[in-house]
Order: structure tokens, then C-alpha cells, then sequence
């Protein structure tokens, strides 16, 4: 049976996409939509990208009729402006009629009462509660979705006969010619007649071999690995093959700490790369980052404080003095060998030779990530770190955000790497906070 799927806002500031991503369905968007989106467009981030998008494609689509009546989409449905009237009449008494989400549930109201089967799309939570209050259908935008309980772990244990594990470790890797595996998995080996006898191992897909950890002792800027999980991060963080890592884990399990002395020692101690240069999304409770006193670095360090505070722990283990640590961070921002910036900076740029990491990722739309990790140029590397439990994106959930995204659809290449980390190891209180105090 066809469909009439009314369109929010938010859902095309998620992705302008979604215009057409509703097959032989129809899609109606609502006036108080356009204008909303006429607001959003002079942003200077994704959103205001994505409303000025949706525009250009609203005003080409202008060309096959008038959009007031419907015009014919590829797809087989066709896509309308829906003037929002009557408004009162398709709410009733106790919802304001000038808030752009009541115009908008009064649109699929108003579609309903004439036997349309109408279904509101909104990643707005409250909107959908609204919508089924009235007796609407109602639904979240699911394209880009991952179930977050089948999340990819990046690692796994493998029972075999000791003498395969001996063989492992004599000759320094074993071929493997079956195809379970997804390239640069990790793997605990046990053996089937001792459970004591191990060894940890990485399946590389093109030799269809299980190697060793090339980096198994490493101690980046004195940073040891503190648990089996940290010490496959180290590995994909350091090894210069793997372009693109992601590491997932909740608060004090080591994510940003891993990943920013990995990039100090490839980019200061090994010169791989010509600088570090270290991202995260702006995502304020409050008012935002421009309401701040200062220049842009002045607003950025209240953003920015949670890195700085890793960057202390690191230069604490090499430096007793409390001045020294103070004098080694500021050359090393001084010197822009270590670069902090906005997401909302990157855009636009080409980052070439950098070891990029992209904290708080969970906090981006899929497409977000797209346009930063096309940024990458020759040479770079790009490490994401977040938690999907722990989202500040109202639009955004532990499955439709785009760090789960980039996992889903990167775990079988070559010059990808990925791995949840589950112990938290920041102090015994942070550890104990996260098993008792989760929501």
C-alpha cells in the first residue's frame, strides 16, 4: 500500500538525502519545514550545509511542476509542499499552533482525515510522542542504522591444538585459509588442551595468514598497555598500514589517551607524519562556542580541556616537573606539532601527512564523518574515538550515529582497524562509577 511520509526538519538536517530515500512513496514536506530550513541555512556547519542542499534540490525539482500540487520523483513517488492551514481546527485545544512541529503534526493530521495512509518521519523523540498522542503514524529515519548490540568488536578468541600454536609463535605467523575472519581482526589464540598456553595474533586478509603483534612491547610516550583490548589498540594506532581506526569504549577505558601518544611518537619521535592534529565536535549544553569571550583558541580551550588533560597524563610519565610539562605542551602547541581544532574548522580543508583524531565522534551524523574523513590526504591517518552510549546530538542514538556508521561499513578492508575496549582503567573509582552507575 503507498505511503505518505511527512518530513521534519531535523531530518533533513541530518541528511538533505532523505528527500529521496522513500522509494515509490510519497513525500509531503510541510511549509513550517522550508521555513525552518530557511533559518538553518546561513549556519556555518553541517546543518546550515545540509539546509542549503536541501534548498538547491527543492528548487531543481521546481522545474517538473509546482511543488505546491507534487512532482514526479525518479523513484516512482512524488514530492510536495503542504501549506499548513487550518491549523487549529486539525490540532484542538492545548498545543500552540505557532511552533513549527504542532504546523507539522497538523499536516499529517490534516492528510489523514483524508484517508491517506500518513506516517510523520522525525528524530525529534518528543515530536514522534506527540504524533502517536494524536494517533499518527510515526517512525525515526533509519537509513544508516546499526544495531549497537551486533556492533563489530574488532576481536575474538579462537580455540585450536596446541601444536598449531606452537607452530604460530616458532615460525612467527600461521596461514589461515578460511573466510571467517574480517581483515585486521584481532585474535586471543587458546590452545584446546591447555587453556593457559596462548598467544594473541592479527588476521591479515591479503597473506590469509595470522601474524604476531608487530608492536606487542611498545610503550608509546611511556604509555603502557594496560589490558588485552589496549594492547590491540596500540597495534592498529601504530601500525603505519592501517589509514583509518576506530575505538570504542566508555569513559576511562583509554581511548583518546591510546590514540594521542601513539600520534606523539609517529609524528615526534618517528617524523611520519608532519603534525598531529586532534578534532572533536562542539556540542554545548548551553549557549554556543561564539557566546564565549576571546579569540577562537580562547573559546576552543573550554571545548578542547578534557584533551589537554590527556596531554598532561602523557607528559606527567616523561617529565617530574610540574613547569617542564607546562613548557613541553605549550612548544608543542606553540610549534603547531600538535594542532587542536573544531570539527566545524575541518571543513573544506585537505589535511595531507597528519595523524587526525577525531574525539567524541559518536557525536556525528554519518555524513559528518564522510566529509572528514574525505579530508584525508596522502599520508594521513585517521583515528575515531567515541562512546555510542554517551550522545549529546539530540538527533542522534547508539545506532543511527556516524561512528557506528564508519564501523559497519569499514570492517572488512585492509586499511581499516577496529576495537572495543570494555575496562576501564582511569582509577578504581572511575572503573567502579561505570559498571554501578550506567543508565
Amino acid at each position: 500500500m503507498k505511503k505518505t511520509f511527512v518530513v521534519d526538519t531535523n531530518v533533513i538536517l541530518h541528511s538533505h538525502q532523505a528527500l529521496f530515500s522513500f522509494q515509490e512513496h510519497d513525500v509531503v514536506i510541510p511549509l513550517g519545514v522550508i521555513e525552518e530550513l530557511d533559518r538553518f541555512k546561513g549556519f556555518n556547519d553541517e546543518r546550515g550545509r545540509e539546509a542549503r542542499q536541501a534548498s538547491r534540490e527543492l528548487d531543481r525539482l521546481r522545474t517538473r511542476g509546482t511543488l505546491a500540487k507534487g512532482v514526479p520523483l525518479d523513484s516512482g513517488g512524488t514530492l510536495q509542499i503542504m501549506i499548513d492551514s487550518e491549523i487549529e481546527i486539525h490540532l484542538g485545544y492545548g498545543l500552540d499552533p505557532h511552533k513549527v512541529d504542532n504546523r507539522i503534526l497538523a499536516c499529517a493530521l490534516s492528510l489523514k482525515q483524508q484517508n491517506r495512509n500518513v506516517v510523520l518521519i522525525s528524530k525529534d523523540i518528543n515530536c514522534r510522542i506527540k504524533a502517536d498522542a494524536l494517533g499518527i503514524n510515526t517512525e525515526d529515519f533509519e537509513t544508516n542504522k546499526v544495531d549497537i548490540d551486533e556492533l563489530y568488536s574488532g576481536w575474538r578468541e579462537m580455540v585450536m591444538p596446541v601444536s598449531r600454536i606452537e607452530t604460530f609463535l616458532r615460525e612467527e605467523g600461521v596461514d589461515y585459509p578460511e573466510e571467517d575472519l574480517f581483515r585486521n581482526e584481532f585474535l586471543l589464540l587458546k590452545a584446546a588442551e591447555n587453556e593457559n598456553k596462548t598467544a594473541l595474533a592479527k588476521y591479515d586478509g591479503a597473506q590469509k595468514r595470522l601474524l604476531p603483534l608487530f608492536h606487542y612491547n611498545s610503550r608509546p610516550w611511556g604509555v603502557e598497555a594496560l589490558n588485552l583490548q589496549q594492547k590491540f589498540a596500540i597495534e592498529l594506532l601504530l601500525c603505519n598500514e592501517i589509514q583509518l581506526v576506530t575505538l570504542v569504549g566508555r569513559a576511562g577505558t583509554g581511548k583518546t589517551l591510546l590514540a594521542l601518544a601513539c600520534g606523539l611518537q609517529k609524528t615526534i619521535d618517528e617524523h611520519l607524519f608532519r603534525k598531529l592534529l586532534v578534532s572533536r565536535p562542539i556540542m554545548p549544553l548551553g549557549k554556543d562556542i561564539g557566546y564565549l569571550p576571546g579569540s577562537k583558541d580562547e573559546k576552543l580551550s573550554h571545548w578542547m580541556q578534557p584533551i589537554f588533560d590527556n596531554l598532561e597524563f602523557v607528559m606527567d610519565r616523561l617529565y617530574k616537573n610540574s613547569d617542564d610539562v607546562d613548557k613541553k605542551i605549550r612548544f608543542l602547541i606553540e610549534s603547531q606539532k600538535v594542532q587542536i581544532e573544531a570539527i566545524t574548522y575541518i571543513r573544506g580543508r585537505s589535511i595531507p601527512k597528519q595523524y587526525l583524531i577525531v574525539d567524541e565522534a559518536q557525536n556525528l551524523t554519518p555524513h559528518e564523518v564522510k566529509t572528514i574523513i574525505s579530508r584525508a590526504g596522502e599520508g594521513t591517518k585517521v583515528v575515531l574515538t567515541g562512546d555510542p552510549y554517551q550522545i549529546d546530538n539530540p538527533y542522534l542514538d547508539s545506532s543511527s550515529n556516524g561512528l557506528n556508521f564508519v564501523i559497519e561499513k569499514f570492517k572488512d578492508h585492509q586499511l581499516f582497524g577496529h576495537i572495543i575496549l570494555h575496562k576501564s582503567e582511569r582509577s578504581s573509582l572511575s572503573a567502579l562509577a561505570s559498571e554501578l552507575l550506567q543508565s
